[in-house]
């Protein structure tokens, strides 16, 4: 018999396109940012991007109306979507995930028709083109992407906490506070995470839902690209940098809760 030649692939080759896609993608594409931030109108190096983006009234105003608008809309979507997966990933609903699927199946539509759908019954209803048009809009958008992370760790939640805090003669009021409450925080994270930072750079809801005064930076970042000018481009890329700060910060903040809640079991803490 003929023995086989080794093959020249290793498992490790298969990561080379997606390092690839990665590098061209994101990682060029990041540096080209960070080059343009520090860049002024004639070339040379410079702070003065970053300076007008603190200093400037009207970046900070949305600014601030961005983080508003996305702190507003995740608590909704977090106060309405909690109950609905305890609800889905209790009993007798246990077995039945595909109700969960009918929060899903409005993504499936395109995004545009989704939007001029709801705009045309807010209309219908008295509520036109505003900042409770432009929330309603983020809550109706994002909403599964909060409630399918905190269903799932529900769901898979193992049930034994749950029968032990009964068993040491815990209320139902108590176990949800003590034991599932901690224990749903990673999906709660994860919810939170996916919603809010994504609604900084969301700004077609805004655009198209809100008033002239309802407006997110990323309006903003995208109209300094648009006007094809040098000096936009340094200005827009710094706005860029500071969103992308923000984002880790969020991030870290999130994982950090998310590793202390995991740590707290084997702590004691009940």
């Amino acid at each position: 018999m003929t023995k086989r030649k080794a093959t020249v692939f290793r498992p490790t080759a298969f990561s080379f396109p997606y390092l690839a896609v990665t590098l061209i993608f994101v990682i060029v594409p990041l540096i080209l940012v960070l080059v343009y931030a520090f860049r002024g109108e004639d070339g040379g190096f410079t702070f003065d991007n970053f300076r007008q983006v603190f200093t400037e009234p009207e970046t900070l105003r949305q600014l601030g109306q961005t983080v508003g608008i996305a702190a507003l809309s995740t608590l909704i979507c977090l106060l309405i979507a909690y109950p609905v997966a305890y609800i889905l990933a209790s009993n007798p609903f246990n077995k039945m995930a595909i109700l969960a699927l009918l929060f899903v199946i409005p993504m499936w539509i395109n995004f545009m028709l989704r939007i001029f759908a709801l705009q045309s019954l807010l209309s219908m209803i008295g509520i036109g083109k505003s900042y409770t048009a432009a929330v309603i809009g983020m809550v109706y958008d994002f909403f599964p992407y909060m409630l399918l992370p905190i269903y799932t760790v529900l769901a898979n939640m193992d049930k034994s906490y749950v029968e032990a805090s009964r068993d040491l003669g815990a209320t139902p009021v108590q176990t949800f506070f003590k034991v599932t409450l901690p224990l749903s925080i990673p999906g709660v994270v994860s919810g939170i995470s996916m919603m809010f930072m994504p609604i900084f750079s969301s700004y077609a809801i805004t655009k198209m839902m809100g008033d002239m005064n309802t407006t997110v930076i990323g309006a903003k970042i995208a109209s300094l690209f648009e006007n094809q000018n040098y000096g936009s481009y340094g200005y827009g890329s710094a706005i860029s940098f500071v969103l992308l700060v923000l984002v880790l910060v969020v991030m870290l903040i999130g994982n950090a809760i998310v590793r202390r809640t995991e740590k707290a079991p084997k702590g004691g803490k009940a």
